[in-house]
C-alpha cells in the first residue's frame, strides 16, 4: 500500500504538467491561427454582423460593405450597365460599313468602260502590203496584194513575213486568194544588209505539194512583200541559215532574186 501511494504522488504532478502543456500548445495554435486569418475572419464577421442588421431582407446596406467587397462587387454592374451603350454605338457603324463598299464597288463599273479605248489607242499600227496567190478563171497563177494593219515594232520586215504566213481571211478565200508557201513553214532569221534581205526560213519552205508553180508562186509571195520596203532591193533565200542553189525543181535560189527574176 505504501509503494502504491508513492507511485501515486509521483505520476499526479507529472499528469497535472502534461495537460497544462497541453492546453498551452493547443491555446498558441489557436492564437497562430487566429493572427493569421485576422483578415479573413474580420471580413468574414463583418458581413456576418451586416447581414443581422440590414433592414432589407438581410441585404447589405451601402455604408456597411468593406471597401474590398465594393470593388469586387461593382465590375459586373459596370460590364451590366455598359452593353446597352455598345449596341447602340456599334449600329450606326454598321449601316455606315456597309454602305460605303457599294459606293466603291460602283464607281469602278462606270470607270471600266472607258479604260479599253485608252488601251487601244496607245498600240500604233500601220499598213503594210503583203502578197498572196489568187488563180484566175484561166488558171493563170497571179500576184494578189493585199493591205494589213500591223503593229509597228523594230522588226517590220518580220511582221509582214508573219502576216503572210498566218495566211489570208476568210472573206480573202472567198475571192480566191491563197497562201502558197507550205504549211509549218517558220522564219528563222530576217537581217538587212545593204539593199539585199537575208531571210532564213525551216526547211518546210523547200517542200511544195503545187510543182514547179507552187515553187514559183511562193518566191514571188516573199520576194514581192519584202521589195515594198524601199531599201529593199533583192532577197537571198536560206534554209536553215545555209545558203542553197535550187529550191525544187530547178528554181534558182543561189543568189538574190529581184521582182525581175520573174
Amino acid at each position: 500500500m505504501a509503494q502504491r501511494r508513492k507511485t501515486a504522488n509521483k505520476s499526479g504532478p507529472q499528469g497535472a504538467q502534461a495537460v497544462v502543456i497541453f492546453w498551452l500548445i493547443f491555446v498558441i495554435i489557436i492564437i497562430t491561427v487566429f493572427i493569421v486569418n485576422y483578415d479573413t475572419i474580420l471580413k468574414n464577421f463583418n458581413l456576418f454582423k451586416a447581414r443581422i442588421t440590414s433592414p432589407q431582407d438581410g441585404l447589405l446596406a451601402e455604408n456597411d460593405i468593406p471597401e474590398e467587397v465594393i470593388i469586387q462587387e461593382q465590375p459586373p454592374v459596370a460590364v451590366i450597365e455598359q452593353r446597352p451603350a455598345e449596341q447602340t454605338t456599334d449600329s450606326q457603324p454598321a449601316t455606315q460599313t456597309q454602305t460605303q463598299p457599294q459606293t466603291r464597288q460602283q464607281t469602278p463599273q462606270s470607270v471600266s468602260p472607258t479604260s479599253p479605248p485608252s488601251e487601244v489607242s496607245s498600240v500604233q499600227t500601220r499598213e503594210r502590203a503583203v502578197y498572196f496567190t489568187q488563180i484566175d478563171r484561166d488558171g493563170q497563177i497571179l500576184q494578189s496584194r493585199v493591205n494589213r494593219r500591223i503593229a509597228v515594232s523594230e522588226t517590220p520586215m518580220q511582221d509582214v513575213l508573219n502576216a503572210i504566213l498566218a495566211g489570208p481571211t476568210s472573206e480573202e478565200l472567198n475571192r480566191g486568194i491563197l497562201n502558197l508557201i507550205p504549211q509549218n513553214t517558220r522564219i528563222l532569221s530576217a537581217v538587212i544588209r545593204g539593199n539585199t534581205a537575208y531571210i532564213s526560213f525551216s526547211e518546210d519552205f523547200m517542200f511544195n505539194t503545187f510543182g514547179v508553180e507552187g515553187y514559183v508562186a511562193q518566191l514571188r509571195q516573199i520576194v514581192w512583200t519584202v521589195t515594198e520596203f524601199p531599201n529593199v532591193n533583192d532577197v537571198q533565200i536560206l534554209i536553215e541559215s545555209r545558203r542553197l542553189d535550187y529550191l525544187g525543181e530547178g528554181i534558182w535560189i543561189g543568189s538574190p532574186i529581184g521582182r525581175q527574176s520573174f
